[in-house]
């Protein structure tokens, strides 16, 4: 089942946050010296309370078992698209259509927001999910390679 996220919420997403794009580290040979900003090692308590009270970014975590599984928020930006961030999923739990859910979620609300686009961010390297992004209508629209990160940005977008 898939809720907003309140504020008593905000560390357990941490956590999920944390936890999941950690796999994607430790596949990719991200590290926190390598690059401190990744969201594996730089989302904290503080960021997204931000992220939640000032930016007031619509918040969303999948429930099972009345624990959070899965989590995304959105961030809206000018002429009417959203950009999509931190959609992960536990690793124990991947492969069981969570992970389009939450998506697909994604999409219905980034419409109701008046967003006609969502906007996509990844490790260009990762082929399985740039993969998995296109099987679910998103196109690429190119590459990004930065100093501060041993990976190159990939960008992508949906039109909702």
């Amino acid at each position: 089942m898939i809720i907003a996220v309140q504020e008593n919420n905000l560390e357990e997403c941490v956590d999920i946050i944390r936890r999941s794009f950690k796999t994607v580290a430790d596949e990719f040979g991200i590290t926190e010296e390598n690059a401190p900003s990744f969201t594996a090692f730089a989302t904290t308590l503080e960021r997204l309370q931000y992220h939640y009270f000032q930016e007031k970014r619509p918040m969303f975590a999948y429930y099972q078992d009345g624990h959070i599984i899965g989590y995304y928020s959105l961030l809206k930006q000018e002429g009417g698209e959203c950009e999509l961030n931190n959609l992960c999923v536990l690793d124990g739990y991947r492969h069981n259509n969570i992970g389009k859910k939450l998506l697909e979620h994604a999409f219905l609300e980034a419409a109701k927001m008046d967003c006609s686009i969502i906007n996509i961010g990844i490790v260009e390297e990762n082929i399985k999910l740039r993969e998995w992004y296109e099987a679910n209508g998103a196109k690429h629209t190119g590459t990004k390679k930065f100093d501060f990160f041993p990976f190159t940005c990939g960008y992508m977008r949906k039109e909702i």
